[in-house]
């Protein structure tokens, strides 16, 4: 156990800490003390984030430093060619945001390093995608993502594009093992340059995402749509994807600018509906078919639409990606092009319709754990091959990518396929929410809800791993009335059916999934980016009021295990 007193002091009294840290130190409880200092902040499922704040647990410019120190000696270590090839440095509207693209910038070339920086905040698919256009050899992209106001975050691509997977992630610890105390790393003079990255980046990277439409000749007259960035990075490319297109665009005005405190909006996750609340004002008075947001760092993009009786329907990232894949599939049978072996690549805690949508088309299916670093690692693997597996991969988060110019989730490319897609279906007086109940019906019905559990602080940290640990030692023989007939332990890499034993081939992670019968499945997994637990019910069943009566029972049944 760390010296939680002893750290503390020595932060308050560090001689560059600045005066708003101190401020805040001076007035930590005992409480405050220790959930800021009981451990360094950690990498989880997508890079490092957290509150922003001082202590080692915390967001600030010495944890930024230390994790780009570590990313710099990483690199230098594992790539020949490291310091002139550079890394790509990219960030969000986020409090800041501008300051940590400063420090990695300035950390980066102390060791040699070239960096490359926009001039402004950008997407995150813009930063994974500039990585492979400029040859560089990583990325880091300052952001909290869809997190509330008081995060900030730290990812790291590859030479890929991709998000460091753990095997690299593990390569990364090793070397920030060896360096001091964060507030200990000393920078030097700056031994390499930097670039400010010109428009042909952007230009090119709008260009690719023009062409991934495939019915550009549909008539938009009347079609409205509205759009809101949530205060981020998809303003622009946003605004300009749909102009060009030429759809008539009703914007969020107040929710258009850059803005870290989020003033506008109840929420800038795409998963909230409280995140439409303004956009769907807009839709009524402008008569909008459908609205379009993306979240703050525009790689999650979420919609809702109209329906038949003038309401508004909220899909969820699960319906929306398998409407999108069926559209996608149909379209591309009916252009001619042959998709039959290709690829759908999603995640093991997604809904199974996608599944099963993909396999009616004679797609191939491959799940890999949560983190679309492993979609993206696994389009770099088929590309070092010339394999061209690839047809779409998607999270159940609001997460999709279309074409692997990117390798990384893209809510630009979603933002052109959903419209062009809700489009489609509008020319033939279909609304979404019909075109998913026929896939319901052709499918089995799919509901599919994620549901958290807050474990916050140091003393939520242990809590939850207990009820873990007791899961694991103790795993339940039924759920919600159900027998359980497999259950899969990706921690410690095994799957028991029916007594028997087998190794699962998936990374090591801290995820159980439970495989009932009926086909409904549950997976728990510690969210990689919040102190909460993550429970999945993906429910198969023959209608809504099954579904819903079963996950009410499971429910019921879960609550009993999370409590000690």
């Amino acid at each position: 156990m760390r010296n939680i007193e002893t750290l503390y002091e020595k932060w308050l009294n560090h001689s560059e800490m600045p005066r708003k840290l101190v401020s805040e130190l001076k007035k930590m409880s005992p409480k405050a003390k220790l959930d800021a200092f009981y451990q360094d902040a950690e990498f989880g499922t997508a890079g490092m984030r957290g509150i922003l704040g001082a202590g080692t647990n915390r967001i600030n410019i010495f944890t930024i430093r230390k994790a780009a120190y570590g990313f710099g000696l990483y690199v230098i270590k594992h790539y020949q060619d490291a310091k002139k090839r550079g890394i790509v440095i990219a960030h969000d509207n986020r409090h800041m945001s501008e300051e940590f693209t400063k420090e990695c910038m300035k950390t980066l070339r102390s060791l040699g390093i070239k960096t490359f920086i926009f001039d402004e905040l950008k997407p995150t698919p813009l930063l994974s995608y500039a990585v492979r256009h400029l040859n560089a050899i990583g990325g880091i992209m300052i952001t909290a993502s869809h997190n509330p106001k008081n995060y900030n975050g730290f990812k790291v691509y590859d030479d890929t594009g991709a998000q460091l997977t753990p095997e690299k992630v593990d390569l990364l610890l090793a070397e920030l093992k060896k360096l001091p105390n964060c507030l200990d790393i000393e920078i030097g003079e700056a031994e390499n340059g930097y670039a400010l990255l010109s428009d042909d980046v952007e230009l090119t990277y709008f260009c690719k995402v023009m062409k991934i439409q495939l019915r550009r000749d549909q008539p938009k007259n009347g079609f409205k749509i509205v759009f809101s960035p949530q205060h981020g990075t998809g303003a622009k490319l946003g605004m300009r994807a749909l102009n060009v297109i030429g759809y008539e665009v009703i914007p969020v005005a107040d929710q258009m600018k850059p803005d870290p405190n989020f003033t506008y909006t109840k929420s800038p996750n795409p998963e909230e509906k409280a995140a439409y609340s303004e956009a769907i004002k807009h839709a009524r008075a402008h008569g909008a078919h459908m609205i379009i947001t993306t979240d703050p760092d525009a790689d999650r993009l979420g919609i809702v639409v109209r329906n038949k009786a003038n309401g508004f329907d909220y899909l969820t990232g699960n319906q929306s990606a398998a409407l999108l894949l069926d559209y996608l599939c149909k379209t591309h049978i009916e252009l001619g092009h042959d998709i039959k072996g290709k690829y759908l690549y999603t995640t093991i805690v997604s809904s199974s319709l996608a599944n099963h949508i993909a396999e009616s088309y004679g797609l191939k299916v491959k799940e890999f754990l949560t983190g679309f670093k492993f979609i993206g690692a696994q389009i770099a693997e088929d590309d070092a091959k010339n394999e061209k597996k690839f047809f779409f991969g998607y999270e159940e988060s609001y997460g999709l990518l279309a074409a692997p110019f990117v390798r990384d989730k893209d809510a630009i490319q979603a933002l052109v396929l959903y419209s062009e897609m809700t489009l489609y279906y509008h020319l033939q007086g279909k609304t979404l929410g019909e075109v998913l109940a026929k896939l319901n019906a052709k499918h089995g019905y799919h509901h599919d809800i994620t549901k958290s559990v807050a474990f916050p602080g140091a003393a939520g940290q242990a809590e939850m791993v207990e009820i873990l640990t007791r899961l694991r030692n103790n795993p339940p023989m039924t759920l919600g009335g159900l027998n359980i007939l497999k259950y899969d332990d990706y921690l410690t890499s095994k799957s028991v059916e029916k007594g028997k034993t087998k190794k699962l081939t998936l990374p090591k992670s801290d995820v159980i999934r439970y495989h009932l019968e009926g086909g409904t499945t549950i997976s728990i997994r510690p969210s990689g980016t919040e102190p909460k637990c993550k429970i999945y019910y993906g429910i198969l069943a023959d209608n809504e009021k099954e579904a819903q009566d079963l996950l009410t029972l499971l429910e019921n049944d879960i609550k009993v295990h999370f409590t000690l």
